[in-house]
């Protein structure tokens, strides 16, 4: 038996052993099990998926990774908030998510060095071999990076899009007479099918206004969340209508013109530059055969006469 076999049955046992001593663990399945009764019971008339059916196993797999690394000190508190803060910013803001993002980045460090070193000794590649297994420890590491941005990134512009519909919502339920709090609740209730980004941004401000002390602190907490500016600007006009009793519905109309404002100005660039961006299709697609059709029988023409000669 060769040496790359011995170490391929090594490596893949200990894998195993890995694996089921996760899965196993008691701790783990119930404090999965409190948690997936914990947010059936927050939102009982839209049951969490995770409560009716079991996660694939390679997902308990990496979430069980992720606590335990979570939990064992090994990260500081202040690394923990960023990677939390991190995850929230795309809409998933339980401890699951977290997990996942966390047990992600190790499997896939630990992974894809593995996975190359295997596939080069199968292969018989062996130069570069600690520049190829660490560049694969490298993606392996910023590759979930790169899955929450681009997931974030779609979140915010799902948020930003719908925030000008969810406004003359609010200055619907105001004109009704609602409270701020209720409002809010109404509209995320409403957007939930439409637009659930902003629902979910619109919902979680509701929760902190009845919780926390000051109701201005939940309304520039929707800036801190998402970075984004409208939401900045939307919390700072509340913050102010709520300090010194400015009527709500016209600040309200007033920051729902911007956006829709600033939107079309966006919309408006976005156009500006589809000239310059067909230009290069131009170039190479229409305009070759635009000279074949134009030059082309006067090519033929003078290839028939040299053949005649």
């Amino acid at each position: 038996m060769s040496n790359f076999t011995v170490w391929s049955l090594a490596l893949g046992l200990s894998l195993l052993c890995v694996i089921a001593g996760l899965l196993l663990h008691p701790a783990g399945k119930d404090s999965a099990r409190v948690e997936a009764r914990l947010r059936s019971i927050r939102a009982p008339d839209r049951i969490d998926e995770a409560v009716e059916a079991a996660p694939p196993l390679w997902m308990r797999f990496v979430v069980a990774i992720g606590r335990k690394v979570l939990n064992s000190g090994l990260l500081s508190g202040k690394a923990i908030e960023d990677l939390k803060g991190t995850v929230t910013a795309t809409g998933h803001r339980t401890n699951v998510a977290l997990s996942l993002f966390v047990g992600a980045k190790l499997v896939l460090m630990v992974g894809l060095p593995a996975v190359g070193w295997i596939v080069m000794n199968v292969t018989g590649l062996h130069a570069q071999q600690l520049v190829v297994l660490g560049g694969c420890a490298v993606v392996g590491l910023m590759a979930p990076d790169y899955v929450v941005r681009s997931i974030r990134n779609k979140y915010l512009k799902a948020v930003e899009a719908g925030m000008p519909a969810a406004l003359d919502l609010l200055i619907i339920c105001a004109e009704a007479g609602l409270a701020l709090e209720a409002g809010f609740e109404r509209v995320a209730m409403e957007a939930r099918d439409g637009a659930s980004a902003v629902a979910n941004e619109l919902g979680i401000t509701a929760n902190e206004m009845k919780i926390l002390t000051d109701r201005r602190q939940a309304l520039m907490n929707m800036g801190e969340r998402t970075g984004l500016d409208s939401m900045t600007r939307l919390g700072a006009v509340l913050a102010q209508s709520l300090k010194y009793g400015t009527p709500l519905t016209q600040a309200l109309r007033v920051l729902a013109s911007e956006m829709r404002h600033t939107m079309l100005t966006r919309f408006e660039a976005r156009a500006a530059r589809i000239p310059v961006l067909l230009t290069v299709p131009m170039i190479v697609f229409i305009l070759p055969c635009i000279f074949l059709v134009v030059g082309g029988p006067a090519v033929v023409e003078v290839v028939r006469t040299m053949a005649s000669q």
